[in-house]
Formats: C-alpha cells, structure tokens, sequence
C-alpha cells in the first residue's frame, strides 16, 4: 500500500452502486447494476451512459481500473447502468458459451430488456438523455444497435468495434477466436459471419457516434473504425473520430488515457445536454 496520491485524491468522491436482476432471454436471470452519480440528489434525474462490456466472454463487476471504470462517468455527473448479459462470465459456463454463433441475438435481447428494468426501477435515470458506449465486442455491439436498436439513443461511442465481420475474418491476428465464435472459416460458412454483421445494416443509422481505434490494434484492426466514420461521414451523421498511432487493443499510456477520456466525456455531454437535438 501506498499514500503517495493520498494529497491529490483526498477529495475524490464515488457513486453509490447496486446490483439488480431481471427476466432476459428466454426468461432466464440476468444481472445488470447502477451507479448514481456523485453528488445525487433524490428527485432530480440524471443522463445516462449505457456500458456494453467486451470479451464478449467477461463482465461488469465490482472492480476499480482506469479502463472503462464506471465511477468515471458518475463522477462526470452521469447515472450508469450496465447488463451482464448472455456471454458473460459469472452465470456459469453454459451461460457464456451461449453468445457463440449468436453475438447480435440473446445479447441484445437481455440489453433491452436490461434497459427497460433500469428505467423501472431508478426513477433518476432520464431515459431520455442517454448514451450507449462499449469496446471491443462492446464497440460491436454498438455498431450492431446503431442499425437495430437505434431508437432510445442520443450517442454512441464505439473503441475498438467490429464492423465488418467478413473483413475481420481476415484482418484478424486472432483468427482462432473468430473460428471458434462463427463455427469455422469464413469461406466455408459466410452465413454465419453475415448472420449479425453491422456492416450490412447501415443505412439504418442515424445516431451520432464517437469512434475511437488505434494503429497498432491488431486484434481488432483500426481500418474496422475508419470504415465505420467512413459509413458515418457518408450517412451525413454528426461523427468524430479519435485515433491513437501508438496504441493496441487498449489506451494504456497516461496522457492518451486523459485525452480518450475527456473526448469521450465531451462527446457524451453534447448530446445529453437538455438543449441537444
């Protein structure tokens, strides 16, 4: 242990958290939790950042970092809420084994309806003024929504997505986990790699999004994000693109860690402002 930041943080506050539950896909429990914002009022109401995890074969908990740490957003004023759902680590093996072969199915099943016990339960969060974001299978999923769940969203914010699955297939370092996510090659089974590819769903987007990526992402390659702001920039959608030259799969050193999180603290409160269009 240490005190040598004990100065610097003694002021530093952190939102209240809770764990709930709710009937997801095919009527089975899944967890999902809140965090209020700091500084919460009773009675006031709050904007919302909508978390998705990545793996997809991992979860939200209970857990401190400075890579996606919920209490980053409470700290900016927003209420959180986030879903563990199908494919997550937690439930059981048979439970994250269920998202292979089906990335744009059950999950997004349980994100609604996460969604909707969220907005049932916490009256302070505004349904109204919230933003979606995620990396990595979480930067898929957004993509994914932008063409099929596009509706309750004022941003997204996608780092590190897959946005073509074809493409990826083949851009990948990580071949072996696209095989055994999709059943096997592209070539042999395109059915499965088309099935839930964003790619293919575009001309239904219309909300603002952020796309982070950095150059030497080779798990996910960065021409997966600059398709996507291309797709963007063609749709007329209001979009920025945020790109790290000497950054992987992850922001891991300091000071582009404070620019990715004031980009997309920014980004956030633009279009959660109550004057945002």
């Amino acid at each position: 242990m240490t005190h040598f930041n004990a100065k610097q943080i003694k002021g530093a506050q952190t939102g209240d958290f809770e764990f709930f539950t709710f009937k997801g896909w095919n009527n089975e429990t899944v967890q999902g939790y809140v965090v209020k914002p700091v500084g919460f009022k009773r009675g006031k109401s709050y904007p919302v950042a909508f978390i998705i995890h990545g793996g997809p074969q991992g979860a939200m908990t209970n857990s401190w970092s400075y890579r996606w740490n919920a209490q980053t957003y409470a700290g900016q004023g927003f209420a959180v809420v986030t879903i563990n759902f199908h494919g997550s680590t937690g439930y059981g093996q048979a439970f994250t084994e269920s998202i292979s072969g089906d990335w744009g199915g059950k999950p997004l099943e349980d994100l609604k309806a996460g969604w909707n016990a969220a907005l049932s339960k916490y009256k302070f969060l505004d349904g109204d003024r919230a933003c979606a974001l995620g990396a990595s299978y979480g930067g898929y999923m957004v993509y994914w929504m932008a063409g099929n769940w596009n509706q309750p969203w004022k941003c997204f914010v996608d780092h590190d997505g897959v946005f073509d699955a074809r493409a990826m297939y083949y851009d990948t370092e990580e071949l072996w986990f696209e095989e055994k996510e999709n059943g096997g090659t592209q070539f042999d089974h395109p059915e499965n790699y088309e099935r839930f590819n964003p790619v293919n769903h575009v001309k239904d987007w219309r909300v603002p999004m952020l796309i982070v990526h950095s150059g030497k992402d080779f798990r996910i390659p960065d021409t997966q994000g600059l398709g996507a702001f291309t797709a963007l920039q063609r749709r007329g959608i209001p979009s920025k693109l945020l790109h790290f030259p000497d950054e992987n799969h992850w922001v891991l050193k300091p000071q582009n860690s404070v620019q990715w999180h004031e980009t997309v603290n920014a980004w956030l409160k633009e279009w959660t402002e109550p004057q945002a269009k």
